[in-house]
């Protein structure tokens, strides 16, 4: 884009801006942080295409002093924590709503995938299971209790184990973003495939109704944050392939930065699928409208903070900065 086109385009954006710094518009300090990116986001663009130009002086001026009545007006919250899952954390991932559909679709496929070759193939579930866990579920199966499996080791000793390895498998996910996302696909398509054969395994045995009431109540969650992961994983993958107006590190920074804050996001509901795993789960009497209920809030609740929340977010933060322009 030509210098004065890419000055026509944003000039009114700017003026706003700078109007709202000499306190001659008065907007909250967190509309001016929402815009302080956006105007560095310009200056990145500008230091990159029209270095030393009149473009770069004024927004790096505008710039630096946003950055100071920024970080002198805006209080930081006293519950850090909270904030980052309440506001920072949503607001962030909206940028990455299609990595999370990538990631979704990837996994669903392949979860297909491994449902099909199963049908066409009793290999391939062994394959994929192993022989040993095979044996064990047909011999459950044989004494009328398909899903023991879940009863076997301590509770406390389970949700542990089943903690500790899904948040393995997240990082896994998340780390292989390095290799321009090939690992983090690899990684959907083994879980994924994993899924589609075991539950192919039970509706073969025609228990597909009483294995899936009975793992989703841990399994909503547990598969839900490993697709969130993936989603990490494809962000870092999008730092490095897709810079944009950044130079290639810069855009990487971004890319590791945000995948962390996405990980992170996850520890708390893979704590909640391993208690769900260890403690309760193992209750295979409970009744089936107990069961639909646990499900069905669990998934609930990880499209309302992945999906829809982000969403809410962002239609104020455009609003707030609509009512803005309109001052």
């Amino acid at each position: 884009m030509r210098e004065a086109a890419f000055v026509k385009q944003n000039k009114d954006k700017w003026a706003t801006f700078e109007s709202a710094l000499s306190n001659r518009t008065k907007i909250s300090p967190d509309v001016l942080s929402d815009l302080y990116i956006e105007v560095t986001d310009h200056l990145s663009y500008a230091k990159t295409f029209y270095a030393g130009s009149n473009t770069e002086f004024y927004l790096n001026s505008i710039a630096s002093q946003a950055h100071q009545n920024i970080y002198k007006t805006k209080r930081e919250p006293k519950n850090r924590v909270f904030n980052f899952w309440k506001s920072e954390f949503p607001k962030m991932f909206y940028q990455h709503q299609r990595e999370l559909l990538i990631a979704f679709l990837v996994f669903s496929f392949f979860t297909m995938v491994g449902a099909f070759s199963s049908a066409n193939d009793w290999d391939f579930v062994r394959s994929i299971l192993g022989d040993a866990y095979v044996n064990m579920t047909l011999e459950n199966i044989e004494n009328n209790d398909p899903m023991a499996v879940y009863k076997e080791m301590g509770a406390f000793n389970m949700f542990l184990g089943i903690t500790i390895n899904n948040v393995r498998v997240a990082l896994m996910a998340f780390a292989l973003g390095i290799t321009l996302g090939v690992g983090t696909l690899y990684v959907m398509l083994q879980n994924g495939i994993m899924l589609g054969s075991f539950q192919y395994f039970f509706y073969e045995k025609g228990l597909l109704w009483e294995s899936a009431r009975t793992i989703w109540i841990h399994g909503t969650i547990e598969i839900s944050v490993i697709i969130v992961a993936g989603c990490a994983g494809l962000v870092l993958a999008n730092g490095i392939l897709f810079p944009g107006t950044f130079s290639r590190l810069e855009s990487f920074k971004r890319g590791v930065t945000n995948g962390l804050k996405i990980m992170l996001s996850t520890v708390p509901f893979f704590i909640i699928a391993g208690f769900l795993e260890g403690f309760v789960t193992r209750h295979t009497e409970m009744p089936d409208w107990l069961a639909v209920l646990i499900i069905t809030a669990s998934l609930a609740t990880i499209l309302f903070y992945y999906v829809v929340y982000p969403r809410r977010l962002h239609k104020k933060k455009l609003y707030d900065q609509q009512y803005l322009y309109r001052i």
